[in-house]
């Protein structure tokens, strides 16, 4: 009961401070805060707030060629409003005045604007498995503008590099400063964990607690900074993917502070946090109690559960989707904690995103157990009354109990791995799923591995190899480890050189051990040969059954055929490619990717080690 005491008294803190009787113009807010001419979506619902304790008596009119007023709901909460509009193909860039009132008006400015250049042919453009992502999280990475790591009024002024969770200072103009070392190292596709303003009291850094859908972190410099950031990047032929929350928000959000409904949250009679068992959903002798905790309970105290099946709400969240695309630019989404959402929201939002940017991909956060567990949230190919349109997820099976599993045991380590792939038949598109070996809520690769370099190497050579997408980790290439307990902050640590005055510095590779500058070395020439390899990038995957630790796969098309041989063995072991003579008839060498060097059909593959080959006829 304490801890619902407290969220209650928080809650009310926003009503305290903000009744207030008098329409003033300056005080409404409107939600989306714009849109464009010639949407798909152009039936926008505008969620309108005002201090105005008597706001929704207001009247409410338009006067703008092309649009029109629909519908006007007065809501549970009387400082708010929602209008239905609709923009019409003939309506023109320009901006809208909602004039409240009728004797003296106070109008605002709605802007509807011009379309980004290109529709969504220069950004929208997807991510696929020719991409390699790197997810980094801006406040750890680099800080590249010291004038905005604190920012007045915000309720987190903690500025600490010395504690784990505290601020650091990163910020989006440091990632823009090293977007070539990205480059360099064959990423083309950049994740950052969430970018939206998180004005709460603490635990500020990792970014998934929005107090405000339509403002970009002030610390990480705004929204005009991310859009440069946007911008740098499609230079570049680069893309970008932004990181979605759709399940909570921040104890401190504008509209969980003043909900403009009574059913805006998912609220509990005491304080009820999620199962987090995901079985729970398909279950078919499940029972609904233990479906509805697992969906509706909340993460903590301090990040309340929105109910997306309240309409308002799913409007809410899938208009902030197509306004965050089409103003930043953005390429593709990662979607936090998608088996805890509202199953029909989910493919709604989805839909709604497909139909306005066909070519965007979108991909879950799908921690789940089990290859069926997860296609579940996919496109799949299962028998089951819900379909899910969602493209791809993140591969927490080739993870956890494949390439983890396959180098930390001995004998039939690879067995699993195997198994794991095998399963694919379930998805709709397999290649679409994002392969991975760390992030920012699991251990670091090395440290799973026992702090083990040659096996860390194995892990990230099959990574860029293997099928699907492959997702780097920040400082993966220079050997960064780390566990996630306690809280996850070791795991979150400032990527080296991303500071003045910083005595290691990975962007140049100043002060790097040798083993961290070989790390680097060799990612760099894999992903090098990733980038231009159309077997891996756009073939297919063919596997053997691994036998005495010894695991070969095959990527290929017509134009290519690269041989991979995983020797987990403390011992050489000779590889004879007659023995895979569906891939191999025809070839006479292999040319190593990593040294250069060029072998024999009859080869020693290196002890602790993984080979990848272009063959050649």
């Amino acid at each position: 009961m304490q801890s619902l005491k407290k969220i209650s008294l928080l809650l009310s803190i926003g009503y305290l401070f903000a009744v207030r009787t008098g329409l003033n113009a300056q005080d409404i807010k409107v939600y989306p805060t714009n849109w464009w001419v010639g949407m798909k979506w152009n039936k926008v619902q505008l969620l309108v707030f005002s201090n105005d304790v008597n706001f929704n008596k207001q009247t409410v009119s338009i006067n703008y060629p092309g649009v029109t007023l629909d519908k006007i709901s007065v809501l549970d909460n009387p400082k708010y409003l929602a209008l239905d509009v609709t923009i019409s193909p003939t309506a023109q860039p320009g901006n809208v005045q909602l004039a409240f009132g009728k004797v003296k008006p106070k109008t605002i400015n709605w802007p509807l604007n011009k379309r980004r250049d290109g529709n969504g042919s220069k950004f929208a453009q997807g991510i696929s498995s020719a991409d390699v992502v790197y997810l980094l999280m801006p406040d750890r990475f680099s800080n590249g503008d010291p004038s905005n790591d604190k920012v007045a009024g915000m309720r987190d002024q903690t500025l600490n590099r010395d504690s784990i969770y505290h601020r650091h200072g990163g910020d989006i103009q440091g990632i823009i400063n090293h977007l070539d070392y990205l480059q360099n190292l064959g990423v083309t596709a950049l994740w950052t964990t969430p970018i939206i303003e998180n004005d709460m009291p603490d635990r500020t850094e990792h970014g998934y607690a929005f107090t405000n859908h339509y403002k970009v972190e002030p610390r990480f410099g705004g929204n005009e900074v991310y859009k440069k950031l946007s911008d740098e990047l499609h230079k570049r032929g680069m893309k970008l993917v932004q990181d979605a929350v759709y399940n909570h928000a921040g104890l401190y959000h504008v509209t969980v502070q003043e909900k403009p409904v009574k059913d805006w949250l998912h609220e509990w009679p005491t304080y009820t946090n999620t199962t987090y068992k995901d079985a729970s959903i398909m279950d078919p002798y499940g029972s609904k109690k233990d479906r509805k905790q697992m969906l509706d309970g909340w993460f903590t105290p301090m990040m309340p559960d929105l109910n997306q099946s309240n309409p308002y709400m799913a409007n809410y969240l899938i208009q902030h989707a197509l306004w965050s695309v089409e103003e930043f630019g953005l390429d593709a989404w990662r979607i936090d904690t998608y088996i805890y959402y509202d199953l029909d929201f989910a493919n709604a939002c989805n839909k709604a995103l497909l139909d306005e940017y066909p070519n965007i991909y979108m991909f879950g956060e799908t921690w789940v157990t089990g290859t069926v567990n997860q296609a579940y949230f996919v496109e799949n190919n299962l028998i089951n009354p819900w379909k899910s349109n969602l493209p791809g997820a993140t591969d927490f099976q080739t993870n956890y109990h494949g390439i983890f599993p396959a180098l930390d045991k001995q004998g039939d380590g690879f067995g699993q791995l195997y198994l794991t792939l095998s399963n694919d038949f379930v998805y709709k598109d397999a290649s679409k799923m994002v392969s991975f070996l760390n992030n920012h809520d699991t251990n670091r690769a090395l440290t799973q591995l026992g702090d083990d370099v040659n096996k860390y190497k194995m892990a990230i050579g099959w990574l860029l190899t293997t099928r699907g997408i492959p997702q780097l980790y920040y400082g993966e290439e220079i050997l960064m480890k780390g566990k996630t307990w306690p809280k996850d902050g070791y795991v979150r640590l400032d990527f080296p050189g991303g500071w003045n005055g910083d005595k290691k510095n990975a962007f140049t590779q100043a002060g790097l051990t040798q083993e961290e500058k070989d790390t680097q070395d060799y990612v760099k020439k894999i992903g090098t040969f990733r980038k231009a390899s159309s077997a891996i990038t756009k073939g297919k995957l063919m596997q053997y059954g691994p036998t005495n630790n010894v695991y070969v796969y095959f990527r290929y098309d017509s134009q290519q055929t690269v041989m991979c041989v995983i020797n987990n063995n403390a011992m050489e072991k000779e590889i004879d490619m007659s023995a895979y003579a569906e891939r191999t008839d025809g070839f006479n060498t292999g040319k190593d990717a990593i040294t250069g060097k060029t072998v024999n059909r009859k080869f020693n593959a290196s002890p602790n080690s993984i080979t990848i080959l272009e063959l050649a006829r």
